[in-house]
């Protein structure tokens, strides 16, 4: 039994690692040409991405890569009759399977860490290379092309004075249907804040217009453009979805005190409103932003308690895909690993993410518990141990 143990953990540790680096290369390749032209990025920076956007994408690959090593060793296994070998000798299939299951439950700890650190870790290292880097490439483009464009902004220049813009013409972006605001000034310099996750651009003796609307301004004047729209900086300002799991316990507790202070401060202007007699503030537009207020808070409380839940689950899928795969395999007894993969994955991918979504979905707003993303995991679950009772038992 021993050798039998071995032979199945080396066999999907065999497959796991080689199809890992094919998936997990393929997955950072297409993350950095993402990047790149999202964000207008040189290769200075796209190798400085490379360690952030790997545990991104390692987080996708190693629950496939695991089913992948499922299907690949099961199916040859049943396809060589080594698991009717194993039968007929008076042991019971487990044997093969409780290997795979095993290390399935050490892989999913570690998916959960990568889940963990890919979404707080990670995303705060792309964002500050990015920043980091517009600066520099603006530089390079101006001095180059006489011209800088990204998603917020347009800047053209005549000349560049080490770091000195000569007669820049700067045009800000708007995402709704506004005029764009544009900036003349003799001459500007960029400075970028990692803090803040801001370009500040410094203009001198500038003039600027908005549709109609001009103003000019004959000393320094600072303009900043928002490089990180994702909501980091800040703790209480911070997605949760971009937060470590160690301060969810905090987080949480925080956000309830806000939620607190906003509906007894809500309810003592009611009452002052209603002991005063002034029922025209009862129905004024500010009560709607008050309870906007509330809501919000509410459903970021709401994601604070489902987000680590989700990553749990997401890094158990690894386990789930292996408790369904194995026996899968074993029952079709196919040795095209291909054909396999796919009669194993199809499922998944119509019943398991639809179900996470969804589950995901509805515990953000307070419709489902939090616990409600694990659905998909023990639906899996429940097929897997229905699969392995048929191998066992025929």
């Amino acid at each position: 039994m021993r050798i039998l143990t071995r032979y199945v953990l080396s066999e999907m540790v065999k497959v796991f690692l080689v199809s890992l680096i094919g998936i997990t290369l393929i997955i950072v390749l297409f993350g950095l040409v993402v990047q790149a032209v999202n964000q207008g990025l040189g290769p200075k920076q796209i190798v400085l991405l490379i360690p952030y956007i790997l545990p991104d994408a390692m987080r996708y690959s190693v629950p496939a890569t695991m089913l992948l090593a499922a299907c690949s060793v099961f199916g040859r296994l049943a396809a060589g009759n080594e698991v009717v070998a194993v039968k007929a000798s008076g042991i019971s299939p487990m044997v093969l399977i409780w290997p795979a299951l095993a290390l399935a439950l050490l892989v999913s700890w570690v998916a959960v860490w990568l889940n963990d650190i890919a979404v707080s870790w990670g995303r705060d290292g792309i964002a500050r290379v990015v920043i980091e880097s517009v600066e520099e490439i603006a530089y390079g483009r101006l001095q180059q092309q006489g011209s800088f464009e990204s998603k917020q902004f347009l800047i053209q220049v005549k000349d560049v004075e080490g770091r000195r813009l000569i007669r820049p013409r700067i045009i800000f972006k708007n995402t709704d249907d506004s005029p764009a605001r544009m900036i003349d000034c003799d001459e500007a310099e960029m400075r970028s804040d990692l803090v803040e996750g801001t370009l500040k651009i410094i203009c001198r003796n500038s003039e600027m217009s908005m549709g109609d609307w001009k103003t000019i301004d004959s000393g320094t004047r600072e303009f900043e453009v928002p490089l990180d729209d994702s909501g980091r900086k800040g703790g209480g300002n911070r997605r949760p979805d971009d937060l470590p799991m160690y301060v969810m316990p905090q987080e949480r507790a925080a956000q309830q005190a806000r939620i607190d202070a906003l509906a007894q401060q809500m309810g003592a202007n009611a009452a002052d409103q209603m002991i005063s007699g002034d029922f025209a503030k009862l129905l004024s537009p500010s009560w709607k932003n008050d309870e906007r207020q509330l809501l919000d808070a509410r459903q970021r409380l709401y994601k604070l308690y489902m987000e680590p839940c989700r990553r749990w689950a997401n890094g158990f899928s690894c386990l789930c895909f292996v408790i369904v795969g194995a026996p899968l395999a074993i029952r079709m007894r196919n040795t095209d690993l291909m054909t396999s993969f796919i009669m194993c994955f199809l499922p998944i991918l119509l019943v398991y993410y639809p179900l996470l979504m969804f589950g995901t979905s509805q515990a953000k707003n307070g419709s489902f518990p939090s616990w409600g993303v694990w659905a998909g995991n023990i639906l899996l679950v429940v097929i897997g141990w229905r699969l392995t009772r048929h191998v066992c038992r025929y």
